[in-house]
């Protein structure tokens, strides 16, 4: 909440001294309230962000505005839970026969070791990345270059998808400039056929239009492109937990021992989110999930 909290202290800052500045100058804050302007503007950007995308980015991007708001990137309890799984997997993998790791890999959602680590299990598509490469280490006949580059592939595939949201509020950020420059345009064709009208009307009826313009740069530059890039950002981090997998089980498939694997994807984590080697030995080697069978007992 602390996060939603700085996002709304951040917009009331923007508009605070927007608006203050320009009552300190004399202004009078009426002028620029132009509800009609405002539906003009928002409603064609509206209307353009539905035309440009599907269901599913439209979709999509409500939850990524709320994942920016809320900043819900992994945190480094979900980093740990990540190595946590890839641990116990590869533990496995060294230790028990093809048939016994298979269950674990063709079935995630009843397999003890994930059901250990629900908050990654609750992330579809990373655990289906997982479970994928997984099966591929116990057929065996892949090579690690074939492996990584296959990895790369998907995780560039992962990445697009991720960001559609980026993309489309970019665009529309992009766009609201022109369509401000729109709004008022419409305005000032308003304002032409009241020119018979008194100053006093007249100069209101063109100082609305200009707020067309001006509500146009203030949205795209102080709220849509920020949030679009809060959202980029916050959707960049959630595409990094594939490269700790990508990491750790190359390094397992290039002969490492799993404690030694992890180290490779631990590395891979931004410093400030990094959890320290005492703390993924003690969530992990020392005091992770104990083998399935024990827990099977």
């Amino acid at each position: 909440m602390r996060w939603a909290l700085a996002f709304l202290i951040g917009m009331i800052v923007a508009l605070g001294c927007m608006l203050g500045g320009f009552a300190g100058m004399g202004g009078h804050l009426e002028v620029i309230f132009q509800p009609w302007e405002f539906c003009i503007i928002l409603g064609i950007s509206l209307g353009t962000f539905i035309i440009a995308n599907s269901l599913a980015t439209i979709k999509d991007t409500a939850g990524a505005i709320v994942e920016a708001i809320l900043n819900r990137g992994p945190t480094q309890r979900d980093y740990l839970d990540v190595l946590g799984v890839l641990y116990t997997l590869m533990r496995e993998l060294r230790g028990k026969a093809r048939s016994e790791v298979e269950q674990h890999v063709d079935n995630p959602n009843e397999s003890a070791i994930f059901k250990n680590f629900p908050k990654v299990l609750a992330d579809a598509n990373l655990t289906s990345f997982i479970c994928d490469y997984c099966r591929l280490i116990i057929i065996g006949n892949a090579r690690t270059h074939e492996i990584e580059a296959l990895m790369d592939e998907e995780i560039q595939t992962v990445t697009h998808d991720k960001l559609k949201p980026y993309h489309a509020l970019t665009a529309i950020a992009e766009g609201l400039p022109a369509l401000g420059i729109v709004a008022a345009v419409l305005g000032v064709v308003h304002a032409m056929g009241a020119l018979d009208q008194s100053p006093e009307i007249l100069g209101g009826l063109i100082g609305a239009s200009l707020v067309g313009t001006f509500t146009g740069i203030f949205v795209s530059y102080g709220v849509v492109s920020p949030l679009a890039h809060k959202v980029k950002a916050t959707r960049s981090v959630r595409c990094r937990l594939y490269i700790i997998v990508k990491q750790t089980l190359l390094a397992f498939m290039n002969g490492a021992m799993p404690q030694i694997a992890l180290e490779h994807g631990r590395k891979t984590i931004a410093s400030h989110d990094r959890p320290s080697i005492d703390m993924v030995e003690n969530e992990t080697v020392s005091g992770g999930p104990k083998p399935v069978q024990q827990q099977a007992a």
